[in-house]
């Protein structure tokens, strides 16, 4: 079992203390993770020994930086079990890995009638791509619903697939409001069976549990860098290797060009055919030593120690009164917490709580339609990492209590 009290020292800013002396008690990252020091010492590394561009130099630095990122690309395709090292593209952000998709697979696959689905839990990075797709080439884009238990309506998705025209499934792999972890395999297999591809948000999943992309056999998957102890600034898509050399490029510049002459071009092998200009390369680098740090915990180890966190959690949260928890309270689940306090907004109850050096987010969290289905506007959300621990806990719930009985 993890100990996050031990961990939680190898993070430098979860050593800062408040007014009242206290540690800063961070629950915020559904939102970004803290990084280990080994992960800041990867930056700097970089920057004072071998800062240079990649794949141009034949000098020495530029080499090793050239080594240093296709060593991280190694060790996140290890990391998702992918089949190759050419099916993990490095993008801004998960957020451009959708749009990446959505702009060269979307647009030379899909024509006006196709439907892609998605669910009434995405997150805006996972809707807003497919309805610009809509407005450009008229697809349709439907939504599984959402149960009153939080989880996905799988005979409506099971419907959706046989009574409509579904060219693809885009669906969070856990979302980041209420937790809930769909069957990804089991709809990656309806899909695959209806003649549609699946594609999996792993925003929130990827850094908390094991994740196979062969096993889920899902054909594309995103995740972000700064959610799993890396740095901002790095995403990555994975895909097939079939889809991704058939898919037009996404961006036009150096390094993602084979040879170009005055009126055309031709386009580099994958992966680099999808990561045109100067890379982050500070940050591919530094990603590669959060992923060390990742597989040394073991993500068995983080998801269970997780849960064991989350379970305590809720149940402690739910004896506060007038507190509402939306998201599934039992079972697998996710470590994002969602709720709302009666007569107390929860811009208000997160400001309070941050003054007690509690780190809670509060809003919609980037899921609007998500909030309009339970009729809130808004949410407080305590999300739960590797280096949290019961007294992390134990503060949220002492300063909720707070905030009740100030409102009360």
């Amino acid at each position: 079992m993890l100990d996050g009290s031990v961990i939680l020292k190898d993070f430098p800013l979860l050593q800062q203390t408040g007014a009242d002396g206290r540690r800063i008690c961070y629950l915020d990252s559904g939102a970004t993770s803290q990084k280990p020091k080994a992960v800041i010492d990867a930056v700097t590394d970089y920057y004072e020994h071998f800062n240079a561009n990649v794949h141009r130099g034949i000098y020495e630095i530029s080499e090793r930086a050239t080594e240093a990122t296709e060593v991280t690309r190694k060790k996140v395709r290890d990391f998702v079990h992918a089949a190759s090292t050419s099916e993990i593209i490095f993008t801004r952000n998960a957020t451009e890995a959708v749009n990446l998709v959505a702009r060269t697979w979307g647009e030379a696959n899909l024509k006006a009638g196709d439907t892609v689905i998605l669910s009434e839990m995405e997150h805006h990075s996972n809707l807003v791509p497919w309805y610009m797709l809509a407005e450009k080439i008229g697809i349709r884009v439907e939504f599984v619903p959402v149960t009153d238990e939080f989880r996905l309506d799988l005979d409506t998705y099971r419907s959706l697939l046989k009574n409509t025209n579904a060219k693809l499934v885009s669906i969070t792999g856990m979302s980041n409001v209420l937790g809930t972890i769909p069957p990804v395999k089991e709809m990656a297999r309806d899909a695959h069976a209806a003649g549609a591809l699946f594609l999996m948000d792993g925003a929130q999943s990827v850094p908390h549990m094991p994740v196979d992309v062969q096993d889920l056999d899902v054909d594309f998957a995103v995740f972000s860098a700064h959610k799993m102890l890396g740095p901002t600034g790095l995403g990555v898509l994975y895909g097939k290797k079939a889809l991704l050399n058939a898919m037009p490029p996404f961006l036009g510049g150096g390094d993602m060009i084979g040879k170009v002459h005055l009126g055309s071009f031709t386009c580099n092998e994958l992966p680099y055919k999808f990561e045109a200009g100067t890379p982050s390369i500070a940050e591919e680098v530094s990603f590669g030593a959060a992923v060390d740090y990742l597989n040394a915990l073991g993500m068995e180890n983080v998801f269970a120690e997780e849960q064991r966190l989350t379970d305590l959690a809720i149940a402690r949260l739910s004896e506060i009164p007038g507190l509402k928890i939306f998201g599934p309270r039992d079972g697998d689940r996710g470590s994002a917490v969602s709720f709302t306090l009666d007569y107390v907004h929860p811009h208000d109850t997160a400001d309070i709580l941050g003054s007690r050096n509690v780190c809670v987010r509060a809003g919609h969290h980037c899921a609007m339609p998500l909030h309009e289905r339970f009729n809130v506007p808004a949410t407080t959300r305590a999300s739960f990492y590797i280096y949290n621990t019961e007294e992390d806990i134990d503060r949220l719930c002492e300063a909720l209590m707070y905030v009740y009985k100030l409102f009360g």
